[in-house]
């Protein structure tokens, strides 16, 4: 991360699905916004009694809010650079992001991302779970309704598209 780069949204309990063909299943993560890049982690440090009660506290706020230019306390900017150290997680900077954009689906609301990474672009569409089923595989079982806009903006903003 860069000295004076500032989470701008940090999402919990998002589903991250692939768009490409023949594409199976997702992964559970936070999505984080900063004002150099988007972030999705699912490899993190963070405590799961932490994990917990935010997923928790989270539920309740988009019932108040739809709002996704959020934050969470008792995770910030040094924990993301922590969390970025490993490899497994996603880190893009806006600038390679090609595409962003939200729609509202009867069943929950829904970020679509394309971006670059590698030399190949890369398409996956993200929601927030509110609850989850853990037997046979992990998966959501429902999600939320969000105000993906703002979200948008602001990449579009940041990565000129």
């Amino acid at each position: 991360m860069h000295e004076g780069e500032r989470i701008q949204a940090h999402v919990v309990s998002v589903w991250r699905e692939s768009r490409k063909l023949l594409s199976l299943g997702g992964r559970e993560g936070m999505l984080l916004l900063t004002d150099r890049r988007l972030a999705f982690v699912h490899k993190t440090s963070a405590k799961i009694n932490w994990w917990n009660a935010v997923t928790q506290r989270q539920v309740l706020g988009f019932l108040r809010s739809r709002d996704t230019m959020i934050r969470h306390d008792g995770y910030g900017e040094r924990e993301l650079a922590e969390d970025l150290g490993n490899p497994k997680n996603v880190d893009v900077p806006l600038h390679d992001i090609l595409d962003v954009g939200s729609e509202d689906a009867a069943w929950g609301s829904v970020l679509h991302l394309e971006y670059e990474a590698g030399g190949r672009r890369e398409r996956y569409r993200y929601s927030v779970a509110q609850d989850w089923v853990k037997y046979p595989v992990k998966e959501p079982t429902k999600y939320m309704k969000v105000d993906w806009r703002p979200f948008v903006r602001y990449v579009r903003e940041r990565s000129g598209r």
